[in-house]
């Protein structure tokens, strides 16, 4: 009788525990699923509306991700009888003290939601950030991590990034681009303004506001330096840079003007 009596009870307790496993386990499969659905859906809020930004997309999708998961990891103890009002209160005394072993860490979460609610940066801008270049591809509550143009990746500890100084040069929607070229002195100084003025006006990426400014620029050891000052569309930026090098020359020789340049001369002596 006895024996037949701890079989039973045995067989109930394994069979609750298995139930408590499977409703765990179903618990644990919903929860993923509905973390990353809802993850999902608030990123792709953006793609309905331009005016919400996707860094912070990314930023509440990661906040409701892990709410999510902690709500389910409570459903879950709960479900194996495990009392947790008294484990939130242990989590809370463990938790003061990872932060002071993480202080650097925690910085960086801090300085991460500063990013994400100021924005100095976007996603997709091109930015200079603790002296690192390139485009801004991620942005999370630890780091930014950024693509340089010659595709490497780049991760910054956002407490480098919201304490250093930030150069965005997508930020706004035009840039000025500079040059720098040189003419011999015996060419007209209005001939060599006029032509540089000419080269760049029949090019349509540069814009008519603000003005073209074409100017002498400084008297060289060989040469008159001319600066030229265009306003483009950001996006245009490197287009006119690399284009305007090879264009300007080419009517500088076509104009007969002279591009000084050091050069050696080689004496033969006589024997």
């Amino acid at each position: 009788m006895d024996a037949e009596y701890i079989q039973t009870l045995l067989t109930t307790v394994v069979f609750d525990f298995l139930i408590n496993v499977a409703l765990a386990a179903l618990i644990l499969v919903v929860g993923f699923m509905v973390a990353g659905a809802v993850a999902r859906f608030i990123r792709r809020i953006p793609d309905r509306n331009p005016r919400l930004d996707k860094t912070l997309a990314n930023f509440f999708a990661s906040m409701a991700k892990w709410a999510i998961l902690a709500v389910v990891i409570i459903a879950v103890l709960t479900q194996f009888g495990v009392e947790t009002t008294s484990m939130v209160a242990a989590l809370g005394a463990v938790t003061l003290a990872i932060g002071f072993a993480l202080q650097g860490t925690l910085s960086n979460v801090a300085a991460g939601v500063m990013i994400v609610f100021f924005r100095p940066y976007k996603i997709g801008d091109f930015v200079e950030v603790a002296g690192a270049g390139g485009s801004v591809k991620e942005v999370t509550l630890f780091y930014t991590e950024l693509n340089t143009p010659d595709n490497k990746q780049i991760i910054i500890p956002n407490g480098q990034a919201w304490g250093d100084v930030i150069t965005n040069y997508s930020a706004y929607p035009t840039r000025r681009c500079d040059f720098m070229f040189s003419a011999g002195y015996g060419d007209e100084i209005d001939k060599v303004i006029g032509v540089l003025r000419t080269t760049f006006e029949a090019d349509d990426r540069v814009l008519k506001n603000p003005e073209l400014f074409v100017e002498v620029a400084a008297h060289g050891a060989s040469s008159v330096d001319y600066v030229v000052r265009a306003w483009v569309n950001a996006s245009d930026y490197w287009g006119l840079h690399f284009d305007m090098n090879k264009q300007v020359k080419i009517a500088f020789d076509e104009a007969g003007i002279d591009i000084p340049y050091p050069h050696a001369v080689h004496i033969q002596q006589k024997a």
